[in-house]
């Protein structure tokens, strides 16, 4: 589901980079395949996130290779920590032995101002925007300029029972008095969302800012800005924690938890991504057919609720010495077969959208429409080099939401998000 994720300043960062981390590649697992395989045939080297059936788009880009190279799928680690981790020392010591490389979102910022990663100029750059939504196609984007190929996008949905709901909520207001109707008439009424102090907390109170029209950082990353909107988005959530139809265990709700609580039947809403759709089918079949779908609630009714993007893009490494290989190694593995390939049996989202008009997308994603609706008019994750900082500061200013004082809590945020962007005392 890659949406709840987790900074590379410019060649004096980078120098100081890898300074900090050549000590620690030691440590760091000894995954690369040698840069040519057997019979002198290259090897392009993709490191990639955990994704079930990913070798079998591996293969097929293999075969479409004709033996002019041979790709290799190295599996990073499960958490998103654990996989920018282990690429971050990689490439600040220079390994030449990554190619492709899987980026989470919220890194394309962080290892194209690093240096880390090429630009995607010409054709490739011109195939790899064809027919991409602009949504997942801004993340991969830094100082305008094409610095990765997206390859799947993410968006969570507002997710609600229709036994209970005729009509889905336009706003978290009208959500939060639907849900203490409920209550009162001593029905399933709890709102479920990921509430624990990790990344997933950060989405939803982005969700809900751009939802407000607000801002966290300026468009260039480089100031915390944390205007009315952001103030205003601090107000709904303190007000959400503390409604009384927020679950009890609100604080350590994450995505899992989240989904397995509204298949216990004490819910009427979820914000959730669309995993859940299949998820609802096996852990409540006889609840599942009332199981559906809205936009994300907005915070006024003239404006729809923006739904913050997650997913991932392709970038090739800088260090790569197989540059053209590697780029055309990431079209295939992110061109419109290879993604309704992954969306169908990995339940990853396209970012082409012409795949979401494939047939075969109608069963795996009867949301399709919504998905689509919403990746047109979507939510970006605040974009700059320093967003790891950035997340946890705002993770664990905003736990336990319902402690939020919003203007209180927009200073601090302000000031300490500030603090993260000129890198005063945060450890990366």
């Amino acid at each position: 589901m890659r949406g709840a994720t987790r900074t590379g300043r410019g060649r004096t960062s980078r120098r100081r980079a890898v300074a900090t981390f050549t000590a620690a590649l030691a440590l760091a697992p000894a995954v690369a395949a040698c840069g040519s395989g057997g019979g002198g045939v290259t090897t392009i080297n993709v490191y990639y996130a955990p994704e079930q059936n990913f070798q079998k788009v591996v293969d097929q880009c293999n075969a479409k290779a004709a033996g002019r190279y041979r790709i290799v799928l190295n599996t990073l680690p499960r958490d998103a920590d654990g996989q920018r981790e282990q690429m971050v020392r990689r490439l600040a010591a220079g390994d030449t032995e990554m190619d492709v490389l899987g980026l989470d979102v919220t890194w394309v910022s962080e290892f194209a101002e690093a240096g880390w990663v090429t630009e995607w100029t010409g054709e490739n750059k011109a195939e790899a925007e064809r027919g991409t939504l602009a949504g997942p196609l801004e993340t991969a984007r830094w100082k305008d300029k094409l610095y990765a190929a997206p390859k799947n996008t993410n968006v969570q949905l507002l997710w609600y029972r229709d036994d209970l709901v005729q009509q889905p909520p336009r706003t978290w207001d009208e959500m939060l008095a639907a849900a203490k109707q409920l209550k009162d008439a001593g029905k399933p009424s709890q709102v479920l969302a990921t509430g624990a102090q990790y990344e997933g907390l950060v989405v939803l109170y982005n969700t809900i800012v751009a939802s407000a029209g607000g801002q966290i950082l300026s468009e260039d990353g480089g100031r915390a800005v944390m205007d009315a909107g952001a103030v205003e988005g601090l107000r709904v959530l303190r007000d959400f924690a503390t409604s009384g139809v927020a679950s009890p265990s609100l604080t350590n709700s994450k995505e899992g938890e989240v989904q397995r609580g509204f298949e216990a039947g004490a819910a009427a809403f979820e914000l959730n991504w669309p995993f859940v759709y299949a998820a609802m089918q096996k852990g409540n079949p006889e609840l599942a057919p009332h199981f559906k779908w809205a936009r994300i609630p907005g915070v006024t009714p003239d404006v729809p609720g923006k739904a913050t993007i997650g997913g991932y893009d392709l970038a090739v490494s800088s260090y790569s010495q197989h540059q053209d290989e590697a780029f055309e190694t990431a079209l295939c593995l992110r061109s419109a077969e290879s993604q309704k390939f992954s969306a169908i049996n990995d339940g990853v989202p396209p970012t082409i959208e012409s795949v979401y008009a494939e047939p075969e997308m109608a069963e795996a994603y009867p949301m399709r429409d919504m998905i689509l609706e919403e990746l047109k008019d979507p939510a970006v994750r605040p974009l700059t080099p320093a967003y790891q900082s950035a997340s946890t500061i705002m993770s664990k200013v905003l736990s336990p939401p319902g402690a939020i004082d919003p203007q209180a809590t927009a200073e601090r945020l302000r000031r300490e998000l500030q603090d993260a962007i000129e890198s005063k005392g945060v450890v990366p």
